[in-house]
């Protein structure tokens, strides 16, 4: 992996290196609305960003589409950017990705540096080199893979975020504490096992958290997915333990984001952030898991107490099924039209390619709802 990841102790300092390291003739920063007015003050003044031109494009997962791409493509015309300019994406993991993209493809690619803003974007989206925006209202469907030269992890600008985003973000911490695996596992502190990084993270109070410990421990969820990308970098294999929970969660996600639109139906008000549908897609897959592949029934209880106490339920019924279903054949592991999950046979033991029937699915969707 090309890319540097830093746990941040001195932003502006370790921002102005990643700069001086990149070659560059003009600086562009992308963000959002929201962290327009929260995030950018706190780096606008650095010296290293004087002359920097902010494209600004609008905020939340909505605004991860062509158009929003094509606006910052023309920002970057017109400011004059070059194959020898640099782009630094400073927002959650919508504006890491669709960043990503817009400076991968722009000119046939320029240097790009991710500074996340949200948990969300520090522990998944930022790190691996995946890129992309939604298309035909399915969830990433355009993008390329390409690192980032630097990722800055400050968790300074988790004091700007609201609770809903902090537990979004959580949901794939805890993705990775149950795929982080015993050959090669990150160990959170002296003489600690494995598992002891998932027990601190179902033991730890994201409702009133502390911010210095959850620093280590995203450091500790990052280095996760770091060996995994590591060994696979196009996802082509062991990377796919990083779908976790995101078979059954995207469809989730679309769902919500489809009912939400619906007048008629007033089960959901809005959409559902990423991480809460990669909670709520954790509960079946581990089912499936435990059925299929032997996962322990007891860690399987923890989760999904741990889970229903933080994220609450999705209030589908079992009408939503053929929606669901036809939703997880547009996922991206799937071959040949199978649906296809990664599964686990027990915390990392990762369990990529599996399939399961129609009944299976549903018997794990019936588990999501009442078990």
């Amino acid at each position: 992996m090309n890319q540097r990841v830093i746990i941040s102790k001195d932003l502006k300092a370790e921002l102005t290196d990643a700069v001086n390291d990149c070659e560059h003739d003009r600086i562009f920063i992308l963000t959002d609305t929201t962290t327009k007015e929260l995030c950018l003050p706190i780096v606008k003044d650095y010296p290293a960003l004087a002359d920097a031109i902010v494209i600004t494009i609008g905020a939340t997962d909505v605004a991860k589409t062509l158009e929003s791409t094509a606006h910052v493509w023309q920002e970057l015309q017109q400011g004059g950017a070059t194959r020898h300019s640099l782009m630094i994406n400073l927002g959650g993991g919508m504006i890491t990705d669709l960043g990503g993209f817009a400076a991968s493809t722009f000119k046939r690619g320029i240097n790009f540096i991710n500074i996340p803003t949200t948990l969300l974007s520090m522990v998944d989206a930022s790190v691996g080199g995946k890129t992309g925006i939604n298309f035909g209202s399915l969830k990433n469907e355009i993008g390329v893979f390409n690192d980032s030269r630097y990722v800055i992890l400050c968790t300074e600008f988790l004091k700007t975020l609201d609770d809903a985003n902090l537990r979004s973000g959580y949901a794939e911490m805890l993705k990775h504490g149950l795929i982080n695996r015993p050959e090669r596992p990150v160990q959170i502190k002296d003489g600690g096992t494995y598992m002891d990084m998932w027990q601190e993270l179902v033991s730890f109070n994201i409702a009133a958290p502390d911010l210095a410990q959850l620093q280590r421990m995203v450091a500790d969820s990052v280095q996760v997915k770091e060996l995994v990308v590591e060994e696979d970098p196009h996802e082509h294999s062991i990377r796919k333990a990083l779908n976790l929970g995101h078979t059954v969660g995207h469809a989730f996600e679309s769902w919500a984001m489809r009912h939400a639109a619906d007048a008629n139906d007033k089960r959901i008000s809005e959409p559902i952030l990423h991480g809460y549908a990669v909670a709520y897609g954790i509960i079946p897959e581990l089912y499936l898991a435990a059925t299929k592949c032997g996962f322990p029934q007891d860690v399987m209880r923890q989760a999904v107490r741990y889970i229903r106490e933080v994220y609450g339920m999705l209030p589908i019924t079992c009408d939503d099924y053929p929606e669901l279903l036809e939703l997880m054949t547009h996922d991206k592991k799937n071959i040949a039209g199978i649906i296809n999950f990664t599964l686990l046979g027990g915390v990392g033991d990762i369990r990529i390619n599996q399939t399961a029937t129609t009944k299976e699915i549903e018997e794990a969707l019936d588990f999501f709802r009442e078990g």
